[in-house]
């Protein structure tokens, strides 16, 4: 039957169509990559977002900011924005509130205007030191502006040495924190010290950030010990390690009224060190902390750009390291989709 049924679709008249799929229209319109990376700067840092533009190899944005009479903030992007994968560099230098509500528009703005992904770029993350509620009554701040910037249309965050790496807890989109502390340490490797360097921790709780400085500097470790009787005052107490007859190097994520390492540093010179160096990554250097510094024992203080200094008011054992490879490096692996911890050998974790 099988055979006889095979000869009859043979015969003339009884072929058997070959059936053809019906062409539809498809569902989508298939395009070819077509990302975008755009920068734009708030009125926070230009000079800094010029430099990492410079870097990437393109340009800072047109944007237009202003300040009505009234104190509102005015912004309008004045080119396309649409589809961009857009970096807005705003670090907290003061004034701070004026700065971050900046940032909070131009966010709220690129929204609006389609942009596929909005990172922003905080150098310094502001209220970064009101990260739990240290008395009752409190505010957790810290917390409050990552609710704000995720509120606000902010996909993702990029910022540097956080005062306490917990505030990345406090976000539900990425957030791709850098450290400056490899940078400080080779800078202070190139110095090339006669005596024995050892590393300072300020207080007990930046041990594990002076722990890993100290590996990188090839030295010992020291913890001061300190009471804060009000904000921005510092009394040491004692100094756990040996830093008699040695460099020692204080290490912190910034230096603000500079208190807290005038106070250590002649603590430490009263225990014996030879020389004093203090590392930061955020030179805020709010007042009286330019006098302080002047009059201070120490020999040296190193800080990067992640704020602007002003040159003129600088003293001249300040010295400032330029942050804007790294800040580049990193936005061009985002842009990329690459690896950012790749950048630190996976390191940055560690702070």
């Amino acid at each position: 039957m099988e055979s006889a049924t095979t000869e009859l679709t043979r015969l003339p008249g009884l072929e058997v169509a070959e059936s053809k799929a019906e062409v539809k229209p498809e569902h989508w319109i298939e395009t070819g990559p077509s990302k975008r990376l755009m920068l734009f700067s708030g009125r926070s840092h230009p000079a800094l977002a010029q430099r990492i533009a410079e870097k990437l190899g393109i340009e800072v944005g047109d944007i237009s900011l202003r300040t009505f009479a009234d104190g509102n903030t005015y912004c309008r992007y004045e080119e396309s924005i649409r589809g961009a994968d857009l970096f807005i560099v705003q670090t907290s230098s003061p004034p701070v509130d004026q700065h971050l509500m900046e940032l909070l528009i131009m966010i709220d703005a690129a929204k609006l205007a389609s942009a596929k992904r909005i990172t922003a770029v905080l150098p310094l993350y502001p209220y970064s030191r009101q990260d739990k509620k240290s008395r009752p009554r409190e505010p957790i701040t810290a917390k409050l502006i990552a609710e704000m910037l995720q509120t606000t249309g902010a996909d993702r965050v990029l910022t540097m040495d956080l005062h306490a790496g917990q505030i990345q807890g406090f976000f539900d989109v990425p957030v791709d924190h850098m450290t400056a502390l490899p940078m400080l340490a080779q800078y202070v490797r190139d110095l090339g010290l006669p005596e024995e360097v050892v590393a300072v921790a300020p207080d007990t709780g930046r041990t594990r950030l002076a722990s890993k400085f100290a590996e990188m500097i090839g030295g010992d470790l020291a913890v001061l010990q300190k009471d804060r009787p009000a904000h921005n005052v510092a009394h040491i107490t004692n100094v756990i390690g040996d830093v008699e007859g040695k460099c020692a190097v204080m290490t912190d994520d910034m230096v603000d009224t500079a208190g807290t390492l005038v106070a250590g540093a002649q603590f430490l010179k009263d225990h014996g060190a030879k020389k004093v160096f203090a590392c930061a990554t955020h030179g805020i250097f709010s007042p009286p902390a330019i006098e302080r510094i002047e009059d201070s024992p120490l020999d040296s203080v190193i800080v990067t750009d992640t704020v602007p200094i002003d040159p003129l008011t600088k003293p001249e054992r300040v010295t400032v390291l330029p942050i804007a490879d790294i800040l580049a490096e990193t936005i061009h692996n985002i842009f990329a989709d690459d690896s950012v911890s790749a950048i630190f050998g996976d390191m940055n974790a560690l702070f």
